[in-house]
């Protein structure tokens, strides 16, 4: 890892030259959870050519590997603040996915189902979409969240 940082940061240790790099305190929390990752720990991934991010992924996988009995949870939060002919107007929109254990994960239910809905819209002609597209447009996103929906994943919004 020493051989992708800066010669200037170049410090005693490597968590030390991160640190410095970073304008962190070697003992503080950020640099605590960076150590906890095994990052700095003299070990073979065996993964042969491999970038940082990669060596990362790899020592996060097994860190953050769900048990059997394991579940995980999705919580996201967007707010919005406007002014509309003069009133403030705030909407706060939530989201709480759980996991229904270490196969059929929150995670899975958040990124995969919505993939796999659009890739079945497809091939139902149902999105007639061609090229890149993104899912910020109405033709691909009303269907899905539709189906989500029914998978009970959607957002909860308030305004105020």
């Amino acid at each position: 890892m020493k051989s992708f940082l800066p010669a200037a940061s170049i410090k005693k240790t490597l968590p030390e030259s991160v640190a410095h790099m970073c304008g962190l305190p070697v003992e503080g929390e950020a640099m605590t959870k960076v150590i906890w990752t095994g990052i700095f720990d003299d070990v073979k991934t065996g993964i042969k050519n491999a970038s940082p991010a990669m060596i990362l992924q790899h020592l996060l996988e097994q860190k953050w590997k769900l048990q059997a009995d394991d579940k995980d949870m999705i919580v996201m939060q967007h707010q919005f603040e406007y002014v509309l002919n003069g009133d403030n107007h705030k909407i706060i929109s939530s989201l709480i996915v759980k996991g229904d254990d270490q196969t059929y994960t929150a995670m899975a239910k958040t990124v995969g189902l919505p993939l796999g809905i659009t890739a079945k819209l497809v091939l139902e002609g149902k999105i007639k979409l061609t090229g890149v597209c993104i899912p910020v447009m109405r033709e691909i996103y009303e269907p899905v969240l539709a189906e989500l929906a029914l998978a009970g994943i959607v957002f909860e919004e308030k305004e105020s």
